[in-house]
């Protein structure tokens, strides 16, 4: 029996983006932060909804997220241009975006875990993003993002066409607006220049045996070390492989009785529940990159 793609609709509607804008900044600590940017906001006539701060004593800096509405339009550009004059006082790196629903691009091997976790969040409003389009070295999981109503896009990567392949993966980013790139067991290294370009928007999931237990066959690996609890870890994509600052971490413990398939099975279970807290949690503009830490308001 052959069951028809439900009708997905366009961005503008699938899950309505909420009202104001979002405001992250770092600086170095000092007195007066908050008031100035507070007293920016009241000046302007704007509601705070959502506040959260945290001082790293460590590096003396100062980190915030500040979500606000306000009762007359106003773009992004011109609220960034007059929050530039205080940003000068503070010597603080800023971002102001708008609270739209970012576009998502996820990349697939032949693992289906954790894109069928990623797909049912989306469809149920608690992803924070929206899949536009799914991309994959193999055909494997077509048909799950088909079955979607999602776009599937065959890319293959072989030795001796891996420029031409991500020449067409940029490409691919552009045409659909993507704003985030969520390696869901994608299993393929992307060069250092690739990796440069999506630097901060670009996601990764691994199992967090490494690097302990790298190489192939992690959960047999696993097993024969004796491991108490299986994990998984979500970071942020750079040149060095699987060494990106992490968003988020999930454990869950075993013990003497579980095999290397067992072990497998919890894992899937931890890498798609870290993965997708650290897409809704960017998605929201909740991360904050901490040198090469990071800071999650969540």
């Amino acid at each position: 029996m052959t069951i028809a793609a439900p009708n997905i609709p366009p961005r503008s509607t699938l899950h309505a983006p909420a009202d104001g804008f979002v405001l992250t900044l770092s600086c170095p600590e000092r007195s007066g932060i908050v008031h100035a940017m507070t007293s920016f906001l009241l000046e302007g006539d704007y509601t705070i909804i959502e506040h959260h701060q945290f001082d790293d004593v460590h590096r003396k800096t100062l980190f915030l997220r500040t979500v606000f509405t306000g009762t007359r339009p106003e773009t992004v550009a011109a609220l960034s241009a007059r929050f530039q004059e205080v940003a000068g006082r503070f010597d603080m790196t800023f971002e102001l975006t708008d609270r739209s629903i970012p576009r998502v691009m996820v990349m697939v091997s032949k693992a289906g875990h954790c894109l069928n976790d990623l797909i049912f969040r989306w469809r149920s409003g608690t992803l924070g993003g929206e899949i536009a389009i799914v991309v994959s070295n193999h055909e494997t999981l077509r048909a799950m993002a088909e079955d979607a109503g999602l776009p599937f896009l065959h890319i293959p990567v072989l030795a001796d066409n891996k420029a031409e392949s991500e020449r067409r993966l940029l490409e691919a980013i552009t045409d659909n607006d993507v704003d985030l790139v969520v390696l869901a067991r994608y299993m393929q290294v992307l060069s250092t220049g690739l990796c440069e370009r999506l630097a901060g928007r670009a996601i990764n999931i691994h199992h967090s045996f490494l690097p302990g237990f790298k190489g192939a066959r992690p959960y047999e690996q696993a097993y024969n070390r004796g491991v108490k609890f299986v994990g998984a870890t979500a970071h942020y994509v750079t040149s060095d492989l699987d060494e990106g600052p992490i968003i988020e971490q999930e454990v869950i413990r075993v013990n003497h009785a579980y095999g290397p398939s067992e072990l497998a099975t919890i894992g899937r279970d931890a890498e798609a529940l870290a993965l997708s807290r650290a897409v809704r949690w960017h998605c929201e503009r909740r991360v904050m990159v901490n040198h090469g830490s990071t800071v999650a308001f969540v």
